[in-house]
């Protein structure tokens, strides 16, 4: 804080008074827009004063020169009283007289300047005021100033003035830290806590940040998207700090529209780096965010984002049931929320199409396929130019996802969304991404800016520096992330998270792999999320390698199944063992029989970066060697019937397996009516949904097989949807001609196995439904093979449901056709190449 009384401080303090606000400000004091000082005789007359005041605060301070100095700020009528009551002067002091020497400030505590400029003792014109205090009967020194309420606010600084022993000296008492006096007017010194912003009951609203590296933090308010800042707030370090949170409360907000902060005294990441101190700072805890124009500050170009300072509507949820669905029952389709219905052919109004409210009016296209989960691709704010995995901030959904494509109407149209949604038995589950931001070196936003060090990461790896990556384990890193992951669950009402580059969230600050990662366990354990779903998701869209990790899971995380995704593809173009195909079908025991069960599998075979699935079957060139994917005989796009025919096959194929495999299927946005990118794997050439695709005679077939695997699933949930593993003896094994597989040969491409349905009685609300058993053949073969059917159980005869090589509409039945014995005892069934048969023991009366 500048020193008071010298010429310094009216030149700088013009200065400060422009850049700190447009309006010109018209300091009033008093009726005659003078400084009132009233003289205070007696004790009991200041506390009769005192009392008459409005949200009164008081402040002590300790001087420099021993004693106390205490203030009172609060409200009367429509002004501000400051009351200044000095109880100890130096025994230096000659005469018991004493000066305060004061200005004010707002955006810069170096820029003070005074309200009303007033003559010195010495008849010459000083840069600052100075006003007499008054001795009581008591021996204080007391001193009542009044300013007009709409002035505010601002904050007094001020120091103390007292003649030496010379008789032409003054000597300064100022704070025991060698600082000016401040206390705010109009502002109070806030809560830190919660981060962010608060509204409170009394129409105030509290401000909190958190930076522990910033010297200074600058509040900016906004009544208008354009300019600078309507009115700054410099928030003194003494008043409005607690320990590293920087906070303050106003009165009311109500003509500004929208906020940031200035922080000072950060340090560049790294020698070369632009420090922006100027720049405007979004603040991480924003629940909605404004863009704003670009600043240009020498030659990089800076977009700004403001949080949004309008208090969002309250939403009735009255009457709404959430579905709690078990995991081992979900059905779950992801998808990009603007692309889902973005496209012409949704035939949706401009202003729902590619909206939270465009996926209401699509709700019969996800129970017409059995879905009873949603799992939305990133819905934060993020950088249009890189895609919705890298975020600007974690507490507000893209603008562009509401009707009128800003922060409230998205807000509400989300959670109109799932109220809908959750009448419909569907569970809306969402894709998080924690591990970095959409920030760089050129593009400061927010949390490079307020605090580089405390939030991200600094270490050797070079990808996780391009990366901004967040230090996740790091407790204010912690802390934001649950507050987030709250946040969505209690005004939301969402169901569960998917987190995206979860292995990047077991790392401690330098990269290393934690055994307890606190974050993790601090998900596991936490009384509001561990009742929700939580999905670890090793891979993203940095990095598509498959991270072989043991995921710390404390019994509540499930994950996604990368080994389901490589295994399945491996063997659907006849590689891989049949061991691995094996284990994959009966829930991935490798993986989740450590204390959790098939229904932690989130199987999938084809996700939103990575080919699509009518993409894995077309193309298969070098470069997409990491895809495992098979053309099936002609690169990309061809007339060939033998390959097309092919390829249907191994689309159905990939579903039959998906959903007759135990644990939970995801079907990506798309693979049901054959969506394309022309082989590319890379996420930006993603296409919006096309929404004639499902009435073409390819997507006609395969949305009506795959509502009927769906339904299958519900009806042989004693298989398919269990909650434990089965027991060794609840399958048999078969290769061909009901011999055992050859399950380490790489060449043996035929696997056939059993389902006993004498269910287990450990498995909780199970039916017994003797005598109908499952089989289930796989053959990834370039030739037929010879299927012989095992015995059926007494009474009981064998029913084809799937055969992936007929043609539609026969290559799925719900009624099943028998299979008729070619010799006594003898069941034979010719398969096909590349495909997948299912059968049912049922009774030939039923």
């Amino acid at each position: 804080m500048g020193t008071l009384g010298s010429s310094h401080v009216n030149k700088e303090g013009s200065r400060g008074v422009a850049r700190m606000n447009h309006r010109e400000l018209q300091f009033k004091v008093s009726a005659s827009s003078q400084i009132s000082t009233h003289q205070i005789e007696t004790e009991s007359y200041k506390s009769a004063e005192l009392e008459e005041l409005e949200n009164a605060s008081t402040y002590l301070f300790r001087t420099d020169a021993g004693g106390q100095v205490k203030i009172y700020v609060g409200r009367r009528k429509k002004r501000y009283i400051v009351y200044i009551e000095v109880s100890f002067l130096p025994q230096c002091v000659s005469k018991k007289e004493l000066l305060l020497s004061w200005g004010v400030y707002r955006s810069d505590s170096t820029s003070i300047y005074p309200l009303v400029p007033q003559s010195s003792t010495s008849g010459t014109k000083s840069s600052i005021s100075r006003t007499p205090f008054t001795q009581n009967s008591l021996g204080a020194h007391t001193l009542q100033m009044e300013f007009e309420s709409i002035q505010a606010p601002f904050y007094f600084s001020f120091l103390l003035l007292c003649p030496s022993s010379a008789a032409s000296d003054l000597k300064e008492i100022k704070t025991h830290r060698k600082t000016n006096f401040c206390v705010p007017v109009g502002l109070g010194s806030g809560s830190p806590a919660p981060l962010g912003i608060s509204f409170l009951n009394d129409g105030s609203v509290n401000f909190a940040l958190f930076s522990r590296n910033a010297e200074n933090v600058v509040l900016c308010l906004y009544d208008d998207m354009e300019g600078e800042p309507s009115l700054e707030i410099e928030l003194d370090p003494y008043i409005n700090r607690t320990g590293d949170i920087w906070h303050v409360s106003m009165e009311t907000v109500t003509p500004y529209m929208s906020y940031g902060y200035r922080c000072r005294g950060i340090n560049p990441r790294e020698k070369g780096d632009i420090c922006h101190e100027s720049h405007v700072l979004l603040d991480p805890y924003a629940k909605g965010l404004h863009k704003c124009f670009t600043d240009q500050p020498g030659s990089v170009p800076l977009v700004r984002y403001l949080g949004n300072l309008v208090k969002e509507p309250s939403f009735d949820w009255s009457g709404e049931i959430r579905p709690c669905l078990p995991l081992e029952k979900l059905v779950v389709y992801r998808l990009n929320v603007e692309h889902f219905t973005k496209d012409r052919s949704s035939r949706l109004p401009s202003d729902v199409a590619g909206t939270f409210s465009g996926l209401i009016e699509k709700l019969h296209h996800f129970k017409g396929l059995g879905f009873n989960a949603i799992l939305l691709e990133p819905i934060f704010s993020f950088d249009e130019q890189k895609g919705p995995y890298f975020p600007y901030n974690f507490f507000s959904a893209m603008n562009s996802y509401g009707p009128a494509h800003d922060c409230i109407s998205a807000a509400n149209s989300m959670k109109e969304m799932v109220r809908v949604m959750h009448e419909n038995n569907i569970e809306i589950l969402l894709e998080v991404v924690f591990t970095h931001t959409a920030e760089c070196a050129a593009q400061t936003i927010g949390l490079q800016g307020i605090d580089d060090k405390s939030y991200y990461v600094f270490d050797e790896d070079k990808e996780s520096k391009d990366r901004s990556a967040l230090n996740c384990n790091y407790p204010i890193v912690q802390r934001m992330i649950l507050d987030s992951l709250r946040y969505w669950v209690t005004e939301f009402h969402l169901d569960g998270f998917c987190f995206i580059n979860a292995s990047s969230l077991l790392r401690g600050p330098t990269g290393e792999y934690l055994s307890r990662p606190p974050l993790i366990e601090a998900i596991a354990f936490d009384p509001l999320l561990s009742k929700t779903k939580v999905i670890a998701d090793c891979l993203g869209p940095c990095s598509l390698a498959s991270k072989d990790i043991r995921f710390p899971h404390w019994k509540r995380w499930a994950e996604m199944n990368m080994k389901f995704c490589s295994d399945v593809r491996n063997f659907l173009r006849g590689e891989g063992l049949l061991s691995n195909l094996a284990t994959r079908l009966c829930g991935s025991a490798d993986i989740f029989l450590d204390g959790r069960g098939p229904a932690f599998a989130f199987n999938f075979i084809a996700r939103n970066f990575g080919l699509s699935l009518v993409d894995l079957v077309s193309f298969s060139s070098s470069k997409l060697s990491s895809e495992l994917s098979w053309n099936c005989g002609e690169e990309g796009p061809t007339n060939k019937a033998v390959v097309l025919e092919r390829r249907l096959k191994q689309i159905r194929n990939a579903l039959f397996i998906l959903y007759m495999s135990m644990g939970v299927p995801v079907l990506n946005m798309g693979d049901e009516c054959g969506q394309s990118s022309g082989g590319s794997s890379s996420y930006s050439d993603r296409k919006s949904f096309d929404w004639d695709a499902p009435s073409t005679a390819f997507g006609v077939q395969v949305t009506q097989f795959i509502s009927f695997l769906s339904s299958l699933r519900m009806r042989r949930s004693d298989f398919l949807q269990r909650k434990i593993f089965m027991r060794v003896e609840d399958v048999e094994w078969h290769g061909s001609d009901l011999a055992q597989p050859r399950w380490e040969d790489p060449s043996s491409k035929f696997l056939a196995m059993t389902l006993k349905a004498d269910i287990d009685s450990s498995e909780p609300n199970s039916k017994p439904s003797h005598g109908n058993d499952l089989f289930i053949a796989l053959n990834a073969k370039d030739s037929s093979e010879t299927l012989i059917l095992p015995p059926s159980s007494q009474g009981m005869a064998w029913f084809r449901l799937v055969d992936t090589a007929l043609p539609f509409p026969g290559f799925f039945l719900t009624d099943g056709v028998p299979v008729i014995e070619q010799k006594p005892g003898l069941l034979a069934y010719e398969m096909k190449s590349h495909s997948c048969t299912l059968f049912e023991a049922r009774s030939p009366l039923a």
